[in-house]
């Protein structure tokens, strides 16, 4: 799989709003609204596509990559870059969850060097976490969010 990483686009920030994931993956479908789309186009966004341009991914950094009950569980302290990924649902669970976020992290590091990465994931997407522990990434704190457990994990710069 060829990948790389391209500028978000209204047409990306469109067909990612309306990708559906089978349950219990379905908490991350997202709904086609006007303010979804601003979101994903105001800067933090990245769209992944391969070599024809076909959108199979996108990622974010910053604010946007946090759950909002995180600040106030005080999970967010310490100064790492934060990263939010999604994966379109054909893809999930057929072992290309490696090398897509191998790529974005690759990326992060280029623009942040020496900087952690943190990232926030709901626990039971056993799937996602068996990856971030392959990439390094440890798992850091816990805490809910309407009625979900999710956990935080970080990784150290420069482990590529």
């Amino acid at each position: 799989m060829d990948i790389h990483i391209a500028r978000m686009t209204q047409k990306y920030a469109v067909e990612a709003l309306c990708w559906k994931y089978e349950k219990p993956y379905d908490f991350y479908n997202n709904v086609l609204t006007t303010s979804a789309i601003v979101e994903l186009l105001g800067g933090g966004y990245y769209a992944i596509v391969d070599s024809s341009c076909k959108l199979i991914g996108f990622f974010c950094t910053g604010r946007s990559a946090k759950i909002p009950a995180g600040d106030r569980n005080a999970v967010y302290i310490e100064d790492c870059v934060d990263l939010g990924l999604g994966m379109h649902p054909s893809l999930t669970g057929k072992g290309k969850g490696d090398l897509f976020l191998k790529r974005i992290l690759h990326f992060i590091e280029e623009e942040h060097k020496g900087k952690p990465i943190r990232l926030t994931v709901a626990s039971f997407n056993k799937r996602a976490i068996r990856l971030y522990k392959k990439n390094g990434f440890t798992k850091e704190h816990q805490f809910h969010y309407k009625g979900m457990e999710f956990i935080t994990m970080k990784r150290s710069s420069a482990m590529t």
